[in-house]
């Protein structure tokens, strides 16, 4: 069983290692090794992590004591980090943390939310009621990286 919660600092460390896998191990199918080295070249938390978690709304996914999954919110409606360990993605745990955040943003009277999804996000997210608004390339390390804005109105 998953156990949706809010983020702790003691997760800083498993929520890091979620998002190095999900790059890594997770995104073949829609980008190239040299696109997942560009978007995720470390493998170390970097300092500054766990503030950038603890500054935003952001839910974990739970099993026992191993994380799964975790997502992210600004108060200003803008999802930054969705990622759910390669290994557990398409079994309904981004669905449960979305839901938590989709409730934080209802009583936060947030109007309309938005991200910049990659290409495997972005299905996540059209399932979810979102609209693509522009396809873009991002620059990581000199490597250009497809992904979407996208936005909800709530």
């Amino acid at each position: 069983m998953t156990e949706i919660r809010r983020y702790r600092a003691q997760d800083r460390d498993a929520t890091f290692a979620i998002f190095v896998d999900a790059v890594h191990n997770g995104t073949g199918e829609h980008y190239t090794k040299e696109e997942q080295t560009a978007w995720m070249p470390v493998t170390e938390t970097p300092q500054g992590w766990d503030a950038r978690l603890a500054d935003h709304i952001t839910y974990v996914a739970a099993q026992g004591e191993t994380l799964v999954g975790f997502m992210t919110m600004g108060r200003d409606g803008h999802i930054d980090l969705a990622y759910v360990a390669a290994l557990h993605a398409r079994k309904g745990i981004g669905g449960a943390l979305y839901a938590q955040l989709l409730a934080d943003a209802r009583k936060l009277g947030l109007a309309v939310l938005d991200t910049e999804a990659s290409h495997l996000a972005k299905g996540f997210f059209l399932r979810h009621g979102w609209e693509i608004e522009a396809r873009q390339s991002v620059i990581r390390q000199g490597v250009a990286i497809t992904n979407f804005r996208m936005f909800a109105r709530l």
